[in-house]
């Protein structure tokens, strides 16, 4: 079987004296079989030596909670035999984690997993999150992306803890004035009921004649507004994939775009980053409901689609008649010179299966709950109806204030971009020489950094930084079936003192998980 509960794991009683190693060795309350390690490790080998690449996989799966602490192992012999490697490998592995604190043998109870107290207490304090999900404790983040100091985590300065895993830009010195402007406007609204199921007019009309100027020729009737890109997004989930339905997704993706076809009782195939054939194929052999890409500047990866595999995909969309999502909420954030995107994913605008979502949270600032999506008219009017079962309309004083931004998004946008790459390249530097192992690509636009660890310890490596006042987001948590587990994103969001701050953390919890 394989064992996942954390029950029991307080009763591990570390030395109080010692970081990494229990007084005596725990009794195990569980046992795990050959057959259920190799399952639970998968693809564990990597580059460098077997043993350590195991005793990684290992360690990672006890961070992780995979493995639950109080675990009684395979003995080598046994393990060797499962993974098909020499017993050298599993006794140099075994080794190595009893040196780390996480294994513990004695004879009568076999090897043993446990957690160091640092580990430990990093679990307890903050458990993991993913994407732009709340921290456990609503107190725990602070206006200037700093936390509130956690139970388990060591002091830093302020007090507080530093989030590299929200892909959330402060807001743009423009907001105030456009919410001043909003508010002159907001008097011709106040005679009607407030509700714009579709959204205002004048934002409906600005997006579309975005969308035109873009190439793409869009009438108001094809513009629904929506309460940010998050919303969008579950509306088509919901609309679109019922229980036991096959959604296509690139894997990694946006997580918080698998969340809502996961919740619509959906199957989530992924398709690796770009590979429109691969994506076609999937297509036929599955006939999923929907089709989800990122296709500017990818969350995680910063890839951009080719004009010809957007095409593709396009073509896809037709020839199946599934309806092909590509999410546009990075366009804007094109950060070195020429990296503008080749051309909408909408292409012409003609295809009744392409649909395409956008929002001002990333361009403008995430508190501005407005997002829309432009698709053809007859599901526009779906999406409204499914919409009204959630909050029916979008609030009319924000949609005046995106009127407002979006009609000075030539003069707001230079600016946001030019702090944005000062920021991703400072991190950049500082990651590279903190870890010069890891590998750091730059990724021509987007928020966030997605980094090779060269090992599969993304899970490890994100719960040992808890410990240390750093919240990142592992690998698995952007793909279906939780594979990429030697990626970890990192944003580069924060200000330049708390990314240099992160580094150094992140640095200090590297080493402890190997």
């Amino acid at each position: 079987m394989t064992v996942t509960s954390l029950q029991h794991a307080s009763t591990v009683r570390p030395d109080p004296r010692s970081a990494t190693r229990p007084t005596a060795a725990p009794r195990a309350v569980r046992q795990v079989s050959p057959a259920a390690v190799a399952r639970l490790l998968g693809g564990w080998r990597a580059g460098g030596p077997a043993y350590v690449a195991l005793a990684d996989a290992l360690r990672a799966a006890v961070l992780a909670g995979t493995l639950a602490p109080l675990t009684r192992l395979p003995s080598e012999r046994e393990l060797a035999a499962a993974l098909g490697v020499s017993r050298t490998t599993t006794s140099g592995a075994y080794s190595r984690l009893r040196d780390l604190g996480f294994l513990t043998s004695r004879v009568g109870s076999g090897t043993v997993t446990t957690l160091p107290r640092r580990a430990a207490a990093g679990l307890d304090g903050a458990p993991l999150r993913a994407g732009d999900a709340p921290a456990a404790d609503p107190r725990a983040r602070r206006p200037d992306g700093r936390g509130a100091r956690r139970p388990g985590m060591p002091d830093a300065p302020g007090g507080a803890a530093i989030d590299l895993a929200q892909a959330t830009p402060s807001a743009t010195p423009a907001l105030h004035d456009a919410y001043a402007r909003a508010l002159e406007d907001l008097p011709g609204y106040l005679g009607t009921g407030g509700y714009a199921h579709f959204g205002i007019t004048p934002l409906r009309e600005a997006i579309a004649a975005r969308y035109t100027a873009r190439g793409v020729p869009t009438t108001a009737d094809q513009i629904l507004v929506t309460t940010g890109a998050q919303q969008a997004i579950a509306l088509l989930a919901q609309t679109f994939v019922g229980p036991r339905e096959t959604a296509v997704v690139e894997s990694p993706t946006y997580y918080h775009a698998l969340e809502p076809l996961r919740h619509a009782g959906g199957r989530v195939v992924g398709v690796p980053v770009g590979d429109v054939e691969t994506l076609a194929t999937a297509v036929r052999r599955t006939r999923p409901r929907l089709v989800y890409l990122v296709p500017d500047f990818h969350n995680p990866t910063g890839a951009t689609l080719s004009a010809e595999a957007r095409a593709a995909a396009r073509d896809v969309a037709d020839r199946y008649g599934v309806p092909v999502v590509g999410d546009e909420t990075l366009t804007d954030l094109a950060l070195d010179p020429g990296a503008e995107v080749p051309e909408p994913f909408a292409g012409d605008g003609a295809s009744p299966h392409v649909v395409t979502i956008g929002s001002a949270s990333k361009s403008f600032w995430g508190g501005v709950r407005v997002g829309w999506v432009r698709a053809d008219a007859q599901v526009v009017r779906r999406l409204a109806r499914v919409r009204q079962s959630a909050d029916i309309a979008t609030p009319v004083l924000e949609q005046l204030a995106v009127v407002e931004l979006l009609a000075r998004r030539e003069e707001i946008l230079p600016e946001r971009l030019d702090g944005l790459r000062a920021r991703r390249d400072l991190l950049v530097d500082l990651v590279r020489e903190a870890v010069p192992d890891w590998r750091v690509p730059v990724p021509a636009g987007g928020l966030c950094l997605w980094v090779d660890l060269g090992r599969p310890t993304a899970q490890g490596l994100a719960a040992a930084a808890v410990a240390h006042g750093l919240l990142v987001t592992p690998g698995p948590v952007f793909t279906p079936d939780g594979s990429a587990r030697d990626r970890v994103r990192l944003t580069f969001t924060r200000e330049p003192e708390q990314l240099r701050d992160a580094a150094d953390r992140l640095a200090r919890a590297w080493a402890q998980v190997t």
